[in-house]
């Protein structure tokens, strides 16, 4: 299936863990390295630490333009942002080139296959950076998980399968992953709002793509507020300022930093 178009995929596990039980710490350790590399770029809340957003980056990225966005134009006094960097692999799409990526893109095709181990494994990564926010004192339901392009769609995914409540979920210029599987037995995030942000002008993922996205969400998740930014392409400076202005506006700020 198409990994920007995301039509999902016809299995039906249901479980973000490997067959055969619980990983011991040493492999848990080796799958996860094999999903990020070092420690994420964090900017810490000017004030009281109150909420966290954690942020993915797109393809062939890394996280450390994302942490000083946040730590600039998009800072936010209770806020914290966590930016991640993914460890580099083959991506199919592109010749098999070795690049940041969080999980594999097979094609373009409507009909190519998604690479739902890869989706599966980087969505328990994320869970366990959301995990070690709660550990540390932060409820669920004052984090919010977005992310850019690849990163939106897998903070998408990781957010609506999320067995506690979030404050919000991010997705710019991204787009639907694993779309059968919902809402299935993922619950816990059919009310939490969710930001989509994009530009009319995307040619590498068009705006009809997050649109298609929007109205396959919301008819398990009525929460969704979708921003189209005028010929806007591929890019994410303004979307980072308009989520910027909506978070401080609605209940995305409420949320996560009330």
């Amino acid at each position: 299936m198409n990994p920007l178009i995301s039509p999902g995929s016809s299995l039906s596990s249901r479980l973000l863990c490997s067959l055969g039980g619980p990983p011991s710490d040493e492999e848990d350790s080796q799958r996860m390295s094999a999903i990020a590399q070092g420690t994420p770029a964090v900017v810490n809340a000017r004030g009281q630490h109150k909420g966290t957003l954690i942020f993915l980056h797109g393809l062939g990225d890394q996280g450390h333009g994302w942490a000083d966005a946040f730590g600039s134009e998009a800072r936010h006094e209770n806020i914290k942002a966590i930016c991640p960097h993914s460890a580099e692999r083959a991506v199919t799409l592109n010749m098999g080139m070795r690049m940041p990526a969080w999980y594999d893109l097979l094609g373009l095709d409507a009909n190519a296959p998604e690479d739902e181990a890869g989706i599966q494994a980087a969505a328990r990564y994320v869970h366990q950076l959301i995990d070690a926010e709660v550990a540390a004192g932060i409820p669920a339901n004052r984090i919010a998980v977005g992310g850019f392009s690849m990163g939106g769609a897998l903070a998408i995914y990781a957010g609506l399968t999320y067995p506690q409540k979030l404050g919000a979920i991010v997705g710019l210029s991204s787009f639907f992953l694993q779309r059968t599987k919902f809402p299935g037995n993922f619950t816990a995030n059919n009310a939490t709002p969710i930001f989509l942000g994009h530009g009319s002008s995307d040619f590498l993922v068009p705006l009809q793509v997050g649109q298609l996205s929007e109205q396959l969400i919301k008819q398990f998740n009525p929460h969704v507020e979708m921003h189209v930014y005028r010929g806007l392409q591929h890019s994410s400076s303004t979307e980072v300022r308009g989520f910027t202005r909506v978070r401080r506006e609605s209940t995305y700020k409420k949320s996560i930093a009330a």
